[in-house]
């Protein structure tokens, strides 16, 4: 895209009841795919009007047709079973959400999945999203996919060491699988791609419990560039921009971890080649802009200044003070804004209703066009 983005946002919008209804009648046996699609087709319709409406800049379909933010992967995924939810938490596969909400949060987390084979595709995991945008769209729309990096806890030692013998191994063929994908992607021509990479915020989360020193982290964090790199490097295309997303959790208003950027900086900002980042940056959790500093000129950073958390509308005079001092770092040039997240990263979404996603949106669009013009 030619035009620089700055009314930007991450992806995932609330689901309407009528999607919701539609996906527990499909499980249960009760309506046929055609029909689910049929649904799907018209919220996804509803939400390209909705976000019209709010003037933002790109837009996308919501991730209406994926139960999670990540699940596009893994329900196409074979090689697959289930853990049960005790095995996942004691292994670590239930975050320990935190904040008013985490009570909610924790009593609709999915089922672990976990590899228990060969590794494949039933389908092509986002291209589907990609068509229907491209024909429907009518504007310039991103297609986001997960970090290969999120996967890494599908291995388990017990489970998947008959097929692959490390984490490294499962991620060459999870790689492969995405860099088939971008081409795809690519054939249908999407403007906007962006990888969501939040494996990071592990990393931050055990700098800020004492776990392990930022100097110690250095090696995971350049495996997590390295995986990242090679994803966006498939991307790289002339007309193509290519986003990374980074935030601390978001499941039911509730938030996974504390902490400033400051720890993965240098390799967040510094070595991964994406053309945006798109940041959190709307509470005290976040911490300062100073990480800022590692970012490359002609970087944009997608300053996620209205949260996604609650439906309180945010003084927009305010959000213009946290961008000037953003540009104290970074030039103005070089900045944009967005919400922290998505509205529902998940298939239930955070407690705001549809009005409030419309007004946070459009107040995103508002400071964008007070700042850049």
């Amino acid at each position: 895209m030619s035009k620089t983005i700055r009314a930007d946002q991450v992806g995932s919008l609330l689901r309407p009841q009528a999607l919701l209804d539609a996906r527990r009648a499909h499980e249960a046996g009760a309506l046929a795919d055609a029909a689910l699609r049929e649904v799907e087709d018209a919220a996804i319709r509803d939400a390209l009007a909705l976000q019209a409406e709010a003037g933002i800049e790109v837009v996308s379909d919501g991730e209406f047709r994926r139960s999670a933010w990540g699940n596009g992967l893994i329900d196409s995924l074979t090689g697959m079973g289930t853990a049960a939810r005790a095995y996942a938490e004691r292994t670590g596969g239930a975050r320990r959400w935190q904040g008013e909400h985490s009570d909610l949060a924790h009593e609709s987390l999915p089922e672990r999945k976990v590899v228990t084979g060969k590794v494949g595709l039933s389908r092509r995991f986002a291209a589907e999203e990609a068509r229907f945008l491209a024909a429907n769209a009518g504007r310039p729309f991103k297609i986001t996919m997960p970090s290969p990096t999120m996967f890494n806890r599908l291995w388990d030692k017990d489970l998947s060491s008959g097929t692959y013998p490390d984490v490294d191994a499962l991620m060459e063929d999870l790689v492969g699988l995405y860099l088939e994908e971008v081409d795809a992607l690519h054939a249908i021509g999407v403007p906007y791609l962006q990888l969501d990479s939040l494996r990071y915020i592990d990393t931050i989360d055990a700098v800020e419990k004492g776990q392990i020193a930022a100097a110690d982290a250095r090696d995971t964090l350049a495996s997590l560039v390295a995986v990242d790199n090679r994803v966006l490097g498939r991307m790289k295309r002339a007309g193509v921009t290519r986003g990374v997303h980074i935030c601390r959790g978001n499941h039911r208003s509730a938030w996974a971890v504390t902490g400033s950027y400051e720890s993965v900086a240098e390799f967040l900002l510094g070595q991964v080649d994406a053309d945006r980042f798109l940041m959190e940056f709307d509470s005290e959790r976040a911490g300062g802009f100073e990480p800022l500093r590692f970012v490359p000129r002609g970087r944009i950073v997608v300053l996620g200044l209205v949260t996604t958390k609650t439906g309180a509308l945010e003084d927009p005079d305010a959000l213009c003070r946290r961008i000037d001092e953003a540009a104290k770092i970074v030039p103005l040039e070089d900045l944009a804004i967005s919400p922290q997240c998505g509205f529902a990263s998940t298939e239930l979404g955070n407690l705001l209703t549809v009005d409030e996603q419309k007004r946070k949106l459009a107040l995103v669009v508002e400071v964008a066009r007070r700042v850049w013009g």
